[in-house]
């Protein structure tokens, strides 16, 4: 791989193209024209449709899951999923973007997970009820009160949704928060740490582990 070439790496998701480029994000939705490029890209993917489009208009593509080592018993484990877990020893993985994944690391062994609507989500969810249950959600909701206005009672519903199936399953371990919406929710835990970028962090260790990869 040319040290002198940009880095162009592509997360592919069910609704964007995610790309870092130099350090640098650039988001598309599925459906957009994307721009080409003449550096390769390496890319990971749940999507296969949107997969076949990057390699149709690019012209080189690298697909990382080739070069991916990573054991569990789960079946169906998106790779999205298996990249974020990637040299983690003793961890509680939490993804939380579109869909907010969890998965348990225990002696460097993927254990299992779960996967839960992420906060965007939710809130569409209440939208497609009633428009009078159409609010964005409150991030300052008391959480050790019970509600007493519909838009802190949506917000506390949330919010309790996600984090006690995450509490319970952690119970003391250390909890590695990642994705868009990973910042916030880790306000709500102790013995736990973000780390932005995991995704691609973990991207860039692949390529560089495999002088396959040109």
């Amino acid at each position: 791989m040319n040290g002198e070439l940009e880095l162009i790496l592509c997360d592919i998701g069910n609704t964007t193209y995610h790309f870092l480029i130099d350090g640098i994000h650039k988001k598309y939705l599925l459906q957009e024209s994307l721009p080409k490029f003449k550096e390769t890209i390496f890319y990971i993917s749940v999507n296969d449709n949107a997969a076949k489009k990057l390699e149709k208009n690019q012209e080189k593509c690298v697909d990382l899951e080739e070069f991916l080592d990573f054991e569990t018993k789960y079946k169906g484990m998106g790779i999205d999923r298996k990249v974020v877990c990637l040299g983690v020893e003793n961890a509680i993985i939490v993804d939380a973007g579109s869909a907010i994944t969890v998965d348990i690391m225990e002696n460097f062994k993927h254990k299992g997970g779960f996967i839960l609507p992420g906060i965007s989500r939710f809130i569409n969810t209440y939208k497609k009820i009633s428009v009078k249950l159409d609010y964005e959600i409150n991030t300052k909701v008391n959480l050790d009160t019970i509600p007493l206005c519909t838009q802190d009672a949506i917000s506390y519903s949330i919010l309790k949704s996600i984090i006690l199936p995450i509490k319970e399953i952690s119970k003391d371990r250390k909890i590695i928060f990642t994705g868009g919406d990973g910042e916030f929710l880790s306000k709500y835990f102790d013995n736990c740490i973000y780390k932005d970028d995991l995704i691609f962090k973990n991207m860039k260790g692949i390529i560089n582990a495999n002088n396959r990869i040109a």
